[in-house]
């Protein structure tokens, strides 16, 4: 599941023990300071909030920090700002230039480091906009995002990649967990409209006619009322992860939460904490040319080579699992891991 174990348990411990973070106070809410919880952008308000209140990272001396956190929503701002169907997101611009050069102004801390020990969080689609009109904010400093899109200026040695996690009731309590490889008789699920320009490619190649409840390939545009989301992701062995307009996918995470084996599609997708985890122990990675051979490619894995990678994918939940307070080694400690590994990499400018 790890690219190297013993390496990453001693960086965490290590990350444990000494890491600090200082958090801007400047912003009002619910632009700063705040975040949706119960939405596809969860993880922007479940970071924000832990991040605040988790006394075991968190330092009011700057001098003692070893990054700095921009505590704003993108998510916010989209939902108290953007005028619908304007298409104009230039808001978010505007209001992230102002806060740096504000705190830039403030602080020493950002000029002293060219913004490189500072960090942004978003899962917003537009989290990447962000940072646009910001040239250091851009090119030095760290981006947390859940668009992890590569031909998009996502840079993995630089950046982080972060889960989108769909949190409806705020909490995971019901959703983990599934049955056994053996009691999983659907070969592939997925179920979505025509977003971006994946999606269509499935459905052309692989989508179940009405009623077809025998196919192994339950592939559906929109799921009929009947059928559980849920229960079909319990009763598969493969669930299909294609990007939408944005590289990233809730169901990635709503596979592993119930057991089943993500088959991610994308040319252009950074998988989440993949300088840490091997996704091709525990997940299918296809390009999109190979969705025409999606059977073939799944009905390939062995039965023996499945379980392996079903029983990878139960052991590495935690890692995506929302908790609060946190518990060591779930998502929010691995979103912290990963900016900890991105950090070692910081140079100091000269004053």
């Amino acid at each position: 599941m790890y690219w190297n174990a013993n390496a990453f348990h001693r960086s965490y411990l290590e990350m444990e023990k000494l890491f600090k973070v200082f958090i801007y106070e400047e912003g009002e809410p619910p632009l700063f300071h705040n975040g949706p919880c119960k939405s596809i952008y969860s993880m922007e308000g479940n970071f924000i909030n832990l991040m605040e209140i988790e006394p075991k990272f968190r330092t009011r001396d700057p001098e003692k920090a070893h990054v700095f956190l921009l505590p704003f929503s993108v998510a916010m701002m989209v939902s108290f700002m953007y005028e619908p169907d304007s298409h104009d997101a230039s808001f978010i611009n505007h209001i992230v230039l102002d806060y740096v050069n504000l705190i830039s102004a403030k602080y020493p801390f950002w000029n002293r480091s060219l913004g490189s020990d500072h960090f942004m969080l978003s899962c917003h689609d537009w989290g990447p906009l962000a940072s646009s009109h910001s040239p250091y904010l851009l090119n030095n400093s760290i981006r947390a995002l859940c668009n992890a899109n590569t031909s998009e200026g996502f840079n993995p040695s630089k950046d982080v990649s972060i889960p989108e996690i769909n949190l409806v009731t705020g909490e995971t309590k019901g959703i983990l967990g599934g049955p056994s490889p053996s009691r999983r008789p659907i070969l592939a699920f997925f179920a979505g409209g025509l977003h971006g320009p994946i999606r269509p490619i499935l459905l052309n190649h692989w989508k179940t006619k009405n009623g077809d409840k025998l196919n192994e390939m339950q592939i559906y545009e929109y799921l009929p009322k009947t059928i559980s989301y849920q229960n079909m992701m319990k009763k598969s062995r493969f669930c299909i992860c294609p990007s939408g307009y944005e590289v990233a996918s809730p169901r990635i995470v709503e596979a592993l939460y119930s057991g089943c084996v993500p088959v991610l599609v994308s040319d252009h997708y950074v998988a989440p904490f993949s300088d840490v985890l091997n996704w091709k122990a525990f997940s299918v990675v296809i390009s999109v040319n190979e969705i025409p051979d999606l059977k073939k490619i799944l009905k390939g894995i062995s039965q023996r080579q499945y379980i392996r990678m079903q029983r990878r994918g139960v052991q590495v939940r935690r890692h995506f699992e929302v908790n609060s307070p946190p518990k060591r080694f779930d998502v929010f400690y691995m979103i912290l891991h990963s900016v900890w590994l991105r950090r070692l990499n910081v140079r100091i400018h000269d004053q």
